[in-house]
This record gives C-alpha cells, sequence and structure tokens, in this order.
C-alpha cells in the first residue's frame, strides 16, 4: 500500500507519531527496498524542480527550433515547389547532418556530466529492511526513517521520533541565525509548521547533536517546495556565460546588417528574389556560431572529464572557467598546508607541567560532546586508557563559532562538574582561577594570567595548535547546561596538539603562486601556529590580520587591508565570509577551499567554491567542485584544466571572429560587383558544415604551457579587436581570389564559385593553426585528431569537383594551374596572419 495522496499528511507536525506512522504505512525499522522503490516510482525523485528526461527523438527535434534552421527548410520547401527538387535535398541534406553533429556531441558531453555529478551527490542514512544505508538524497521518499548527524542537510519535512542535543540552523526559512533545538513532542494545533519544534524542514542544516526522523514531505511537497522559487535563486551567469553570451550578441549584429546590405543590393540589382533570400539566410548561417554551444559543452564535459581522472569533480561545468580564472585561493590550513593527521602531544597544567588531569577533563568533555566533532576530539578520544566509568552526561551546550567552545554537564554520582573545552584566549577570560593540583587551586590573578599567556604563546611557537580546557563545580541538582554558566570557571591547563605540515603542500604552493595564483590562509587558529606551518612550507607571510581587528574595520578598510595581508587568523565564519567579499570588491577571481559547517557561506559568497569529499553535507552541498583528496596538489591540476578549457573554447571564438567572419564579409562585398551572387546558398551551407566538421576536435587539443601560467579572464573587447584585426586579412585575400578567378583564369559563374569555395575553405580551416597558439606554429603541436580533420576537409573540397556530385553542387573542375596558384596563396595568407598575429598580442597583452 502507498502512502497518503499529495494533500494528506498536511499538519504532520501537530500529529502523534503513532497516526503518523499508521497514515504513512510506515515502520520504526524503516521501509523495505522493493516499498522505497514504489514509492519513489509514485512520488518521484526527492528535488524541488525535477528534471523529466525527454525521449531522444524529442531532444532532437529541439534542435530544429534554431530559427535560421527553420528559415532554410521553409526555403528549401519553397524550392521543391518551384522545380528545384536538387537544391531542395542538399540543403536539406546539410541542415541534417550540421543538427546531427551538433545533437550528439553535446548529448554525449551531457551524459558525461550527469555522471560526474552523480558521483558526488548528497548522501542520506536511511533505515532500509532495518538496517542503515547511505541513499542518495534525491531517492528519500515519504515513510523513510532517516538519521541525521551535525553537518548534514535536512533532506526533506519531517517529525523527530528520538533527538541528542539536536540543534538545527534555520535560516533559510526563518531568516534566524541562531540555531534551534529540536526534541520529540506533540505540538498544539494552533502551533505554525516554523515554529514547530518537534519537525525538521528541508533546506535547514544540523548544527550539533544527533536524531531520528520520519520523513514525511519530500521534493516540491515540502514547506521550501511551496517558496523554492523565491528562496533558492538561480545562481547569476558566470563570466564564461556571460562572456559567450556577449560573444554570440556581437556575431549577431554584424550578421544583421550584412543581411540586410545582401537583400539591398540583390534588391537594387533585380536579382532573383528567392536566391537573393537563400544567400541572405546562408550567409546568416555562415556568420552566426551556431556550433559554440556544441563547442562550449563539449570542451567543458572533456576538461570536466579530466579533471576527474586527477580527482577534482566539477558539480557545475560553466564553474570551469571560473576556476581557470582564479588569481585568489583562500583556504584553512588543516588538511590544506597539513597533515590533518593531529596528535595529542602534551597535555599541561597553569605552569607548563604534564598534567594528567588536563587529559582526563578534555577527554571527558570530547566523548560527551554530540555535536560534529573535530579532528581534535578525535586525537583526545585516541587516549582508550582514561576510564570514564561511572560518569553520565547531564546536558551540553554545543560548540558555535561565535563561542568558539563547547560544555558539558557531567556527573559521577559524588559530583557534577561543567567541562569546558575551546579557544584558549575565550576560555582563560571565563576563568577566576587556576588549577594548582587536583586538590587545590589559586586566583588567577595578573601575574599567574601572564604566566600562562606566556606559555599559551611559547606553545604556539612550536607549532602546538592549543585547546584551553576549564571546569566549574556545580550544585547536585544543577539540571541543565546554558551559556550564562561558563563563567567563573578553573583554569585546568591547555592540551597541545601537533599537526605536521604536508610534505606535498610546499611543491604545491611554488606551483599556484608561479601560475598566478596567490594564497591565502582563513582560519581560526591563532597567529602562531600559523605563522609557524607558513615557515615550514616555505610560505612568505606578507601581512597578518586577526579576527579582533578586522571586528573594528568597515568594509571599506577592510577591502584596503585584504589586500595587505595573506594570513587571516581567529576569524569567525562571518569574518571568513567578509574577507572573500572584498577581496572579490578588489576585482579578484576567488576561490574558496572549505569543509565544514561554517565554509558554506564562504563557499557561496567565493567564485569558485571548492570541498572535498569527506566534507560535511553542508559544504558539498554549497561548493561547485569536489576535491576527492585533501591536497593543494590536486586542487592545482584542477586549476590547469580549468585554463585549458578555456583555452580551447576561446580558439572556436578567435576562429569565428577571424578569418570566418573575414569570408562572410567578403561575400556581402562581393555582391557589389559581382554580375552573380558570390557563392550559392548551397555551397555556403556545404562550406559551412565541412567548417564546423574540421573544428569538432577542438576540445581535445593541447594548450600551450605558456597559455597557462596566468588566469585568463573573458574580455569581449579583446575579441572584438582580434576580429578586427584578422578578419581583413582574410577578406583581403577572398578579393585577391576574385581577381585571380576573374583575371587570370577568366572565370564564369561556376567555375568562380568552385574556386572561391575551395579557397574560403582552405584558408578559414587551415588558419586554425596559427591562431589555435600565441607562440610559432612550428613550436607548438596540435591534437593529431584536429590535425588530420582539418586536412582531410580541404582535401574532400578540393577532390569535390571532380565528383559526380559537382553537377548538384554547382561545381566544375578547375585547371591544375588553380591548385599551384591557390598553395601560393594559402601559404601567404597564414604567414601574414601569423604576423598579424604577433603584432597583436605582442600589442594587447601584458604577457
Amino acid at each position: 500500500m502507498l502512502p497518503y495522496s499529495s494533500n494528506q499528511g498536511s499538519a504532520f507536525w501537530q500529529k502523534d507519531i503513532t497516526t503518523l506512522l499508521k497514515e504513512l504505512d510506515a515502520a520504526l525499522v524503516g521501509l523495505s527496498e522493493s516499498e522505497a522503490s514504489a514509492r519513489l516510482a509514485a512520488f518521484g525523485p526527492n528535488l524541488l524542480h525535477p528534471v523529466r528526461k525527454r525521449i531522444l527523438l524529442l531532444q532532437f527535434l529541439e534542435k530544429f527550433r534554431n530559427p535560421l534552421v527553420l528559415i532554410l527548410l521553409v526555403a528549401s520547401v519553397v524550392l521543391a515547389l518551384t522545380g528545384d527538387v536538387t537544391s531542395f535535398l542538399i540543403i536539406t541534406v546539410i541542415v541534417l547532418i550540421s543538427v546531427t553533429l551538433d545533437f550528439i556531441q553535446e548529448h554525449r558531453a551531457g551524459q558525461a556530466a550527469d555522471r560526474l555529478r552523480k558521483s558526488v551527490a548528497v548522501h542520506v542514512q536511511a533505515l532500509r529492511d532495518g538496517n542503515p544505508r547511505e541513499i542518495p538524497v534525491a531517492e528519500l521518499v515519504p515513510g523513510d526513517i532517516i538519521l541525521l548527524a551535525a553537518g548534514d542537510l535536512v533532506p526533506g519535512d519531517g517529525r523527530i521520533i528520538e533527538s541528542r542535543d539536536f540543534f538545527v540552523n534555520q535560516a533559510l526559512l526563518t531568516g534566524e541565525p541562531y540555531p534551534v533545538e529540536k526534541t520529540p513532542g506533540d505540538m498544539a494545533e494552533e502551533s505554525d509548521i516554523l515554529a514547530a519544534n518537534n519537525s525538521v524542514l528541508l533546506g535547514t542544516s544540523v548544527i550539533s547533536g544527533s536524531a531520528k526522523v520520519l520523513v514525511c514531505r519530500t521534493g516540491a511537497n515540502t514547506v521550501l517546495g511551496d517558496i523554492a522559487d523565491t528562496l533558492v535563486a538561480k545562481p547569476p551567469p558566470t563570466a564564461f556565460e556571460q562572456g559567450t553570451r556577449n560573444f554570440g550578441l556581437l556575431i549577431m549584429r554584424f550578421t544583421v546588417l550584412l543581411v540586410l546590405f545582401v537583400l539591398l543590393v540583390n534588391a537594387f540589382f533585380h536579382r532573383p528574389w528567392l536566391e537573393s533570400f537563400l544567400f541572405a539566410v546562408a550567409l546568416a548561417v555562415g556568420l552566426t556560431p551556431e556550433l559554440l554551444p556544441m563547442v562550449v559543452s563539449v570542451t567543458l564535459a572533456r576538461g570536466a572529464q579530466r579533471m576527474a581522472a586527477k580527482k577534482v569533480i566539477m558539480k557545475r561545468l560553466a564553474a570551469i572557467q571560473n576556476l581557470g580564472s582564479m588569481d585568489i585561493l583562500c583556504t584553512d590550513k588543516t588538511g590544506t598546508l597539513t597533515e590533518a593527521r593531529i596528535r595529542l602531544e602534551r597535555h599541561v597544567d597553569c605552569r607548563g607541567r604534564d598534567s594528567k588531569r588536563v587529559l582526563e577533563l578534555a577527554y571527558l568533555n570530547s566523548y560527551f560532546e554530540t555535536g560534529l566533532k573535530s579532528p581534535l576530539d578525535d586525537a583526545i578520544l585516541e587516549h582508550i586508557e582514561i576510564d570514564i566509568a561511572g560518569w553520565r552526561k547531564i546536558d551540553e551546550v554545543p560548540f558555535d563559532f561565535e563561542r568558539r567552545r563547547v560544555s558539558v554537564l557531567v556527573d559521577n554520582g559524588q559530583t557534577r562538574l561543567l567541562v569546558v573545552k575551546g579557544a584558549p584566549e575565550d576560555i582563560v577570560r571565563l576563568c577566576t582561577s587556576c588549577e594548582e593540583d587536583s586538590a587545590s587551586s589559586s586566583p588567577l590573578d595578573s601575574t599567574t594570567l601572564s604566566s600562562v599567556q606566556n606559555l599559551f604563546e611559547r606553545l604556539g611557537r612550536e607549532g602546538f595548535r592549543v585547546l584551553g580546557v576549564a571546569w566549574r563545580e556545580v550544585e547536585a541538582d544543577h539540571p541543565h547546561a546554558v551559556v550564562g554558566d561558563e563563567t567563573g570557571l578553573v583554569f585546568a591547563g591547555f592540551a597541545a596538539f601537533l599537526d605536521p605540515p604536508k610534505e606535498s603542500a610546499r611543491d604545491a604552493l611554488s606551483r599556484l603562486a608561479a601560475s598566478g595564483v596567490s594564497v591565502k590562509i582563513v582560519t581560526g587558529d591563532n597567529e602562531l601556529v600559523t605563522e609557524h606551518i607558513c615557515n615550514e612550507l616555505g610560505l612568505p607571510i606578507v601581512g597578518i590580520l586577526t579576527g579582533a581587528e578586522i571586528h573594528q574595520m568597515d568594509d571599506q578598510a577592510l577591502s584596503v587591508q585584504v589586500e595587505r595581508a595573506n594570513l587571516f587568523c581567529r576569524v569567525t565564519p562571518i569574518q571568513k565570509n567578509r574577507v572573500i567579499l572584498a577581496l572579490k570588491k578588489r576585482g579578484h577571481a576567488i576561490g574558496y577551499l572549505g569543509d565544514g559547517i561554517n565554509d558554506a557561506p564562504s563557499l557561496h559568497s567565493a567564485d569558485i567554491g571548492i570541498s572535498v569529499d569527506s566534507a560535511v553535507d553542508v559544504a558539498k552541498d554549497a561548493a561547485e567542485m569536489i576535491l576527492l583528496e585533501h591536497d593543494l596538489g590536486v586542487l592545482y591540476e584542477g586549476v590547469m584544466e580549468g585554463r585549458r578549457t578555456f583555452g580551447n573554447v576561446m580558439k572556436y571564438i578567435m576562429m569565428g571572429t577571424s578569418s570566418n567572419f573575414g569570408n562572410m564579409f567578403s561575400m556581402a562585398g562581393g555582391s557589389l560587383f559581382l554580375p552573380f551572387i558570390p557563392m550559392l546558398p548551397v555551397q555556403i551551407l556545404l562550406n559551412n558544415m565541412l567548417y564546423d566538421i574540421s573544428e569538432v576536435p577542438i576540445p581535445l587539443d593541447n594548450v600551450d604551457e605558456e597559455y597557462l601560467i596566468r588566469p585568463r579572464q573573458w574580455d569581449i573587447g579583446f575579441v572584438r579587436k582580434f576580429m578586427l584585426a584578422i578578419g581583413p586579412v582574410s577578406s583581403l585575400f577572398d578579393f585577391l581570389t576574385f581577381f585571380v578567378m576573374l583575371g587570370v583564369f577568366h572565370a564564369g559563374e561556376k567555375l568562380f564559385h568552385t574556386g572561391w569555395f575551395i579557397e574560403s575553405l582552405a584558408t578559414q580551416v587551415l588558419v586554425i593553426f596559427v591562431i589555435r597558439t600565441h607562440k610559432n606554429p612550428f613550436r607548438s603541436r596540435p591534437h593529431p585528431l584536429l590535425t588530420a580533420s582539418s586536412l582531410i576537409v580541404v582535401a574532400c573540397a578540393i577532390a569535390l569537383p571532380f565528383t559526380p556530385l559537382a553537377a548538384y553542387l554547382g561545381f566544375e573542375p578547375l585547371p591544375p594551374l588553380f591548385f599551384l596558384v591557390l598553395t601560393g596563396m594559402v601559404i601567404i595568407y597564414l604567414l601574414i596572419v601569423e604576423q598579424v598575429k604577433q603584432w597583436f598580442f605582442n600589442r594587447y597583452l601584458s604577457a
């Protein structure tokens, strides 16, 4: 039996659990796999906006919605009705081949991208057949029983069955930044769901504790689903997406002007209207970068696959360019600059003496803490020799990033203690006395305080990461722990940890610096430990800002200071985000590497949010890029792939704005003085199709190492200037071809069309070997497939006039002398383009 219909369970937070389980036909041991599969088929995936997969035929037919394609097909039908069946068939076949090529390439790219996204999809722990099992969030169904812990995203709306110190952040739905505690229980009927403390909602995240939850609503039926369009805004277009759109608009403007010009000229010379119309449409097709979406999709997908092979997964393909343009990387040091193999090396009292008492208190705190345990907790809990038999937990004040500490209230039947562990500066500030031994303590006067601070600094300079440990005895009937209890503490001492520098980080840092990426460390640790790690790795320290200093600055002052510093220490999550935004305001492309709950805002704010596969769900969901290894070396490889991908897309764009544009401009110009149209519409379409085929391997092409040495950003002005520099060279040789065909070979219409078809295709295809590199073409090796496709297409063009197809295409054989002249013209053309290219890059590129 399937559970409730979409309008049932509308007030699940007001019903008792027994009633809900009955309505949902669910059990506390969870659903069976077969039942879950049936419900998934009935209710659909747990997505706010489920993507319905259309059948391939409909996807293919979608390609024909291009206005220019439709105009061509309509015009070809008109040709058939007027008796020109040959032209109708040829135009139809060419259009079908072009559309099919585009569809196949984009479809394959889309499939590859989907596979990569699924590989890093967020999972949830659900009870299936009575056992906990990790399932993709999209497969969650009403009636599932799920287990949530700190760092998890809540994957649906549901009722809490069991909880333990369970705090949830509901800011996305309520705007309230402070965590809310959630507990089992029944609510009054008039209660609003956003105020229901017995329920959790999709879009919220777990800050601390754990819970067992009955899922009541999924996907669009959730509270977030009702308001998803207003809360979950589509991300703004990246610089790459905006750039390709601007390029398309640039070409379309030129297209409209040239087409109108051609139509007016042909009307003035009283040429046949249908032929003139078809010529204008074919000209528009030749100018339109119709292959650009395919080249972009395939190039990005190919880049994403190469990055995946190097353990970097892109969740959003368009973000690859942002990675390539990144010039500043902000990151924490733990796991990035260090091994993340943290060991508790020392536990000392306020005099610097080894103290087992400090270890025991720290162990109690970490053992009973139910929030997201840090690697420091794991290091403490490795000391299994500590005996906590007889101790039980009464309550907890969970860790938060403003207080920077966690407190547990514990009892052993004789004593009730509040044990506090956290940032040393904050712990010491809350203490009024210092423990001398297990039986006595002394006031924390100025002399003792100075001694404690000196001890803390000495440990930091030695590279130790330090936690302060304190305690306070309370009455035996003290029922709850609250923030207000964290006063008048007895300082026990410090727990000192070592996290050795990562050997690979030194090389990765130097490679990132050499490639134009500055690394800034943004950490909650103190500056002494951070400086020690940086010195060990050879990372120059140019300036330090602490959280306290950032707190005193307004945004304008901070935007100046962030340029001068590369270490930001003792910062809160809000301050991390302010640093990111200040750097972006200065015009930098910012990458942020984070893996914790507190990193989500900064991951959203950065141009490219980067997380790791082992990160909490909140961080993985916010990031656009996932590292399968927490290593700067892996990230460096990702940056290089991002630049390679951008470089290959730019090759096609440079082609489209140079020789291709020049040839189309020549066609429009030739209409002024030629007694016939410069090229038949079917010949323009064939020329365009063959050119597109030659460019298909561009996503596979090699990119010069020199191109990768610095970040690359989209610049439509640069593209426009390149078009105006190279385009006229192409047009000059087209007009030279006109002169040769008319003045040397005294060509008629067919011979002229044949000669110029071959020359225009040869120049615009072969020029890729010049444009694909900033340096001498002979010193840059293209991909073998690009070389093969280009040479094969040119060979086909040369052979066409000598095949039976020539008569249908309007071609005739050319005299042998033409090919000698053509060879000389192509060589001279490529040499001149190379000279103009070198002049252009020397003038407009700084490097």
